[in-house]
């Protein structure tokens, strides 16, 4: 080989190493682009939760699209298809049906798109599962109410029937009602779901509850602070508001307004801030093919024979006795948005 050749070669293979190099780094600079599947943004904590998604993926140098399905699980996954047709890396899905949104997830997996279902469960063996203890957050706003009422006339409205972290919260209820309704210090005088966890649905309930046992109801176990405010709305006519204990989770503004001013007694605080954070982590790693590293136990559904890997994390019950503790100093929400309608000389001292 002449020394001319072996230089035209050497210059060829320079190039072609910085061509690869080239193309490494363009590879590598490529933002993960996440599609986020919400039921519906018209929920505070949805809307809400949507900014936190953004900030996290920016911080984390991914790229995010939205879909908004309005409670409609047939336009759900029509917008899934649709994500997945724009190139997502990972789906994460907020499911207004749990059974229906594994058509989502079989749609994604087939595409080798990974799944994170998000806050609620959906019923296929390939997404994970990231949410609190929903068992633990029913179980400990009972616990909220039976600590002010141990005995008397209860009435139950639960969440969303197509929801299966309505029926985990439900768990969670009984695990304390029913062995007082067994012992004879709790007569549960009504049980009641109440569809895309309606707070017109838990009033009517309410409403009804109140008029069929003649306003004798002691206290109410109610699903989240939607159906919370609802049967608080109804509890008004009587003049029974703030006399009988209501439960919810969320930590919803206006759940927080309603335990400071009392006619709420207890909200499960679940940090939305933490789950948000942790699912944009979760996506990020799963994009870039690893396992996510907050994976921590597994989620069964022994009806439907699934078990998936699952993400889940703690919860606070929040009273009064705590709500400036933990939603204030926490920096959840504002002091002057969560006691604007208490007067400021029974604010808490700073």
């Amino acid at each position: 080989m002449t020394r001319l050749m072996s230089r035209k070669l050497s210059v060829v293979m320079v190039l072609s190493f910085i061509l690869v190099a080239c193309l490494s780094g363009l590879a590598a600079a490529k933002k993960p682009l996440i599609g986020v599947s919400i039921r519906s943004l018209s929920e505070e904590r949805w809307d809400r939760e949507k900014a936190m998604m953004e900030e996290s993926a920016r911080e984390l140098g991914a790229d995010i699209i939205f879909t908004d399905a309005n409670h409609d699980e047939a336009m759900q996954n029509s917008q899934i298809e649709n994500l997945i047709a724009r190139g997502v890396d990972v789906l994460v899905i907020i499911a207004q049906n749990s059974d229906v949104a594994a058509m989502g997830v079989q749609m994604a997996t087939e595409e080798g798109i990974p799944v994170i279902a998000y806050d609620v469960a959906v019923f296929h063996p390939d997404a994970i599962y990231l949410s609190f203890d929903s068992v633990r957050v029913g179980y400990e706003m009972a616990k909220a109410v039976v600590e002010v009422v141990p005995k008397g006339n209860y009435m139950w409205i639960g969440g969303s029937p197509t929801d299966d972290n309505a029926y985990l919260v439900r768990e969670g209820h009984f695990q304390v009602l029913q062995p007082l309704i067994d012992k004879g210090d709790i007569v549960l005088v009504g049980e009641q779901w109440s569809p895309a966890w309606s707070p017109q649905e838990a009033m009517m309930h309410m409403e009804n509850a109140l008029v069929a046992n003649k306003d004798q109801i002691d206290a109410v176990v109610a699903s989240n602070d939607g159906t919370a405010g609802g049967a608080i709305q109804a509890l008004m006519e009587p003049g029974l508001a703030g006399k009988v204990p209501v439960s919810g989770q969320d930590a919803d503004l206006a759940a927080c307004q309603r335990i400071a001013e009392g006619t709420q007694t207890v909200s499960i605080f679940k940090d939305v801030r933490v789950l948000a954070r942790v699912a944009m982590e979760s996506a990020v790693e799963l994009a870039n093919g690893q396992k996510p590293t907050a994976l921590n136990g597994k989620y069964r559904n022994s009806e439907r024979g699934i078990e998936q890997d699952a993400i889940l994390l703690d919860v606070v019950p929040v009273t009064k006795d705590n709500l400036y503790e933990v939603i204030i100093l926490g920096g959840f929400h504002s002091l002057e948005d969560v006691y604007r309608n208490v007067p400021k000389s029974e604010w808490p001292n700073q």
